[in-house]
């Protein structure tokens, strides 16, 4: 049985592009986000991971479920998957890189080759229902 990472991710669009973040020592963007503290809900661990991350402040009132996306985990063994838990959500503050982002990125269907899988799939799903940019 494959090991599965659990993640939350907010997705944020932005004139037509996705809010995509890069962590120090890789190469390839992420939604931003991370893994729940054992005990914490996927809601709870975005809107702290989206703070730690990003400084933004999320209002949990207005968190909402979107996608549940599931790919193979970029930089780890052979079968692991990722599971994310993406939501969208309202928040205060301009995201700025923090904690262990480098680099944030506004994307379009054409950056799908610098992305983790996963996130190459929110790009096609937006992109198929006119969400997003496509060049």
């Amino acid at each position: 049985m494959p090991e599965v990472i659990e993640k939350s991710a907010w997705v944020h669009l932005h004139a037509g592009r996705l809010l995509a973040v890069r962590s120090h020592g890789r190469t390839r963007f992420y939604l931003p986000g991370g893994k729940p503290e054992p005990g914490e809900s996927p809601q709870q661990a975005l809107v702290r991971e989206i703070a730690e991350e990003l400084g933004v402040a999320l209002d949990p009132a207005t968190v909402v479920p979107v996608a549940v996306l599931e790919a193979p985990a970029d930089g780890k063994a052979s079968g692991t998957v990722v599971r994310t838990s993406c939501f969208t959500a309202t928040g205060s503050g301009r995201p700025t890189p923090s904690a262990e982002i480098a680099e944030l990125a506004w994307l379009s269907h054409g950056d799908r080759h610098r992305v983790s899988a996963s996130t190459a799939e929110l790009l096609d799903r937006l992109a198929a229902t006119g969400g997003l940019l496509r060049w």
